[in-house]
């Protein structure tokens, strides 16, 4: 069961103007399910997108990068999952690039206006048949209010569908900003191991849309981790539409650009720590917060040391204060002049180390207590300086194995 994350409700998640989505039953890998989206835009749309850094990335994550590069307009993005048509080569680009070609002869355009993505089962032949024979029921299905089918439809391992809303005020029109996203296991940056998709009815240039997805990029889907593996297929898709009719926001001295820029955060923040929510087996949800570091990225190396490691982690499912895990994950993170009698130590408010070694007020039971929790925050202070970051992660329990060692059968 996914911690404290349910599932959205349809009436929740706000339309997005110019941007209609339709689902079908392609049957990629398994019948009766829901496993193809197609996204249509509205002409005048801007599309940004950020992606794996995996150099075995996905063939369509190499073709979708190669569409987006010619910067034609984009009318619509593909995806399917149960197949990731990933490590398959020039065989997997082609294929790839054949259900692009399908759907832009139905739609009356260039193969280079589509995008393509998928998620499932590595190493194994795209099935495009199946996907084409679906195309025609995905295009029929298409709407602006289907978003909570949309989130079902690009889930794999996920248990709940993962899709929230945000309406704002920009020039004195209103604004929505919704999002999707899938993932639950094979998270790690750069980026997590997810397939999202987060738009906005605002106008904005595509320049400008690109710094903006960077900027909610980094602050929310390259600060989760389930597992430390990073997938083949992560994409990250910031769309804007202009339906909504404001001024188009080309920079970021426009007034409007820092609002908006905090409302897609904001969502592409929620997701990510949906995902993390419902990773897989997952009983925990554990934020992990550096303080008083020389500098952010030494914060990182002390974070994902403490969220990567299989001991703290397992620690942390059986509900067990094995706090000196914590210390060797912290010590083995790479800070080589880390002075460990300034490291400072705590579990929610619970001091567990002070200057170093264990605080004399500290007692087991009061460790247990907030290890029992199903939300533990986890906050180191190391006396270097003022650099601070924060990323979210989970325990790993029995659950994880089986789930990953069944994910083919």
């Amino acid at each position: 069961m996914p911690v404290n994350l349910t599932p959205p409700k349809p009436e929740d998640l706000l339309p997005v103007g110019g941007l209609a989505l339709g689902v079908a039953e392609a049957g990629v890998r398994k019948a009766q399910r829901k496993d193809l989206l197609v996204m249509r835009l509205a002409e005048g749309a801007s599309v940004a997108g950020v992606f794996t850094q995996n150099r075995f990335c996905a063939a369509p994550v190499s073709v979708c990068k190669e569409h987006l590069a010619l910067a034609k307009p984009v009318r619509a993005l593909l995806v399917n999952t149960g197949n990731a048509n990933a490590g398959t080569g020039e065989d997997g680009l082609a294929r790839a690039r054949r259900c692009c070609s399908e759907l832009a002869a139905a739609l009356d355009c260039e193969r280079s206006q589509i995008l393509p993505f998928s998620t499932g089962v590595i190493m194994e032949p795209l099935p495009v048949e199946r996907i084409v024979a679906a195309l025609p029921h995905a295009l029929a299905d298409c709407r602006e209010d289907n978003w909570a089918r949309a989130a079902e439809a690009i889930m794999t391992t996920d248990t709940v569908p993962k899709a929230c809303s945000r309406r704002l005020s920009l020039g004195g029109k209103s604004v929505t900003v919704t999002g999707i996203a899938k993932g639950a296991g094979m998270i790690h940056p750069d980026m997590a191991t997810m397939l999202g998709f987060v738009a906005t009815d605002a106008a904005v240039s595509p320049a400008a849309l690109q710094r903006m997805l960077a900027h909610a990029a980094a602050r929310s889907f390259n600060r989760i981790t389930v597992d430390g593996d990073t997938s083949t297929n992560d994409s990250f898709m910031l769309i804007a539409t202009g339906a909504a009719g404001t001024q188009t926001i080309p920079g970021e001295s426009h007034p409007d650009y820092a609002v908006l820029a905090a409302a897609v955060t904001e969502v592409a923040t929620w997701l990510a720590q949906a995902i993390i929510r419902d990773g897989e087996g997952a009983s925990k949800f554990i934020t992990v917060q550096i303080e008083g570091g020389g500098n952010e990225a030494e914060c990182s190396k002390v974070a994902y040391a403490i969220a990567h490691s299989p001991l703290v982690k397992t620690a942390f499912f059986a509900s067990d204060p094995n706090l000196g895990r914590l210390l060797a994950a912290i010590g083995y993170a790479g800070i080589a002049d880390l002075d460990v009698g300034r490291v400072q130590l705590y579990l929610d408010e619970v001091r567990v180390v002070r200057d170093g070694g264990r605080d004399p007020a500290y007692r087991e039971e009061d460790g247990q207590r907030v290890m029992q929790q199903s939300e533990i925050t986890v906050r180191v202070e190391l006396g270097r300086g003022a650099a601070q970051t924060t990323l979210w992660t989970c325990d790993l329990s029995h659950d994880y194995v089986s789930i990953n060692a069944d994910y083919r059968s």
